[in-house]
């Protein structure tokens, strides 16, 4: 918000001298006001460490501020141990995941009222939406980087996820 005693002039020239930079972030003091910008994408996240992600039910741990959203990734399905494992899979299973880009809400319709988008034996083909994760009050369509057969939902509509967790199951086509 600008505040009207604030100089737009001025704020326009930093804009301006910061355009083809590679400046992300900006804080600066002039008296008692300061002005903080952040322009452009942020950085990517640093490479995630390897960590376990409850399948079904439970909080599960928030990821750290310094976690960005990046596009959904698919990512083939490791499978659990086998203490906690419901049925070994077979070897050579191809399935893959689809995962949360986001920390938010998970939502299987575009309203309570509106048809899933897709359930367990849909064939989606690459771009279609999957689901909807809501971020900051800001409704995220989750599309199909690659066609596949829904084999399983491993979320529940309403439930909050976090950001690299699995919300997808899938078998190539």
């Amino acid at each position: 918000m600008i505040r009207s005693d604030m100089d737009v002039e001025k704020l326009k020239a930093i804009l301006e001298a910061l355009q083809g930079t590679d400046v992300t972030r900006l804080t600066w003091h002039e008296g008692t006001e300061t002005l903080d910008l952040r322009l452009g994408h942020p950085p990517p996240p640093p490479p995630a460490t390897v960590h376990a992600v409850p399948l079904h039910g439970g909080p599960a741990p928030m990821p750290s501020s310094a976690q960005m959203p990046t596009p959904p990734s698919v990512a083939p399905v490791q499978a659990p141990p086998a203490s906690a494992a419901p049925a070994a899979r077979p070897a050579g299973d191809k399935s893959f995941t689809v995962n949360s880009p986001f920390v938010g809400t998970f939502y299987r319709s575009a309203s309570p009222d509106s048809p899933v988008f897709v359930d367990v034996g849909t064939v989606v083909k690459k771009g279609q939406v999957l689901c909807i994760v809501e971020a900051m009050k800001l409704m995220n369509e989750i599309e199909a980087e690659q066609p596949g057969r829904l084999m399983e939902v491993l979320v529940q509509n309403g439930s909050p996820v976090e950001y690299g967790e699995p919300l997808f199951r899938l078998e190539p086509v």
